[in-house]
């Protein structure tokens, strides 16, 4: 098969595209940001915007399968959020449905159920996006099943964030705590369960996205570990991963919220608002219908992926030190926090 990747030089795009070298397909990327892996020699790139029509009918050319995984990520500003995610998602449904490809998958969120008051959380529960992001993507959804009226097999992927190799981002403060050997701070008690996911899992869902029957792959999905256990616990795994005999420490989560807000207010946190607004609660979503309607078995629990992904952390340290930029390949800047850490 040919699979297009939108957002092909991100971190679910490099994991997406190893993937499917791996199972023998032909993969071709299409990202506005350079695709700079040792793979770049075995897949085609075309190097462009999402809303570039030009370029998008150039990348959609003799495709079987397309996955969009491209998106401005909540860091960036409310304006390029909402063009990239619902005008940029417009022009590739456009052109699937006129290329005739076989299938289109969207990488969705489960920030489009905002923050629930019961879990686990369905995927027929009512979506309220927090931000900009979790906004914009429940427009997105919207094209999505306009296009599905129109004779787009489209299946829709809600997944939990995701975690493994080439991850950096806002889990870059955990990793970068954890490695100088000081204990990291938890809004609230850290007893609540935070169901996460492995990159290699969220691959394997897309895959079957793509292979199941189209009765079966037409439809919207969670994705998530299977297992998990607290946030305390999940993130210790990866303080004693580290070695240096550190804790979690709990901080009460109604004034570290309002701190976190002041400081986003200030531009100098790298937290956004959904991030400290479900860190202290439940945060579960059902994955049953994935499981029994396409086989899908998730492989690694919320530690193995923690884990997995330190390791790739202090295995790939040094390329990266020093960078900082707003999607998850590059580390988030630290803002007031860098100052912080020293408290702990």
């Amino acid at each position: 098969m040919t699979y297009l990747i939108t957002g092909g030089a991100g971190f679910l795009g490099i994991n997406l595209v190893r993937y499917l070298l791996k199972q023998g397909h032909t993969v071709r990327s299409l990202d506005f940001a350079p695709f700079d892996y040792p793979e770049r020699d075995e897949i085609e790139t075309v190097l462009a915007d999402i809303r570039d029509r030009q370029a998008v009918d150039q990348a959609m050319a003799g495709v079987d399968i397309v996955v969009h995984c491209a998106a401005a990520l909540p860091l960036y500003d409310r304006d390029a959020i909402f063009s990239t995610e619902i005008d940029g998602t417009r022009v590739l449904l456009e052109r699937a449905l006129a290329e005739g490809v076989e299938r289109f998958i969207y990488i969705s969120s489960t920030a489009v159920y905002g923050i629930p008051d019961h879990h686990p959380i369905h995927e027929t529960d009512r979506l309220h996006g927090v931000g900009a992001y979790g906004e914009a993507k429940i427009r997105a959804e919207e094209l999505c099943r306009e296009f599905r009226s129109k004779g787009l097999c489209l299946p829709i992927l809600r997944p939990k964030t995701f975690v493994g190799p080439e991850r950096l981002g806002v889990f870059e403060l955990l990793y970068s705590w954890a490695y100088e050997g000081r204990n990291f701070p938890m809004i609230g008690s850290g007893d609540n369960r935070y169901q996460l996911l492995d990159v290699e899992d969220l691959c394997q869902a897309i895959v079957l996205c793509a292979t199941a029957d189209k009765a079966s792959a037409d439809d919207v999905f969670n994705v998530g570990a299977k297992e998990f256990g607290t946030m305390r616990q999940d993130f210790q795994a990866v303080l004693d991963r580290a070695g240096h005999h550190k804790k979690i420490v709990s901080i009460p989560a109604w004034p570290a919220i309002q701190a976190l807000k002041l400081l986003e207010f200030l531009g100098v946190s790298p937290l956004y608002q959904w991030v400290y607004d479900t860190m202290p609660n439940e945060s579960i979503v059902s994955i049953d219908r994935i499981v029994t309607r396409l086989g899908f078995a998730p492989q690694h629990s919320n530690r193995d992926a923690l884990v997995r992904n330190y390791d790739w952390y202090v295995a790939n340290r040094a390329a990266f030190q020093g960078r900082s930029g707003v999607s998850h390949r590059v580390p988030w800047k630290h803002g007031v926090l860098r100052f912080v850490r020293h408290l702990f």
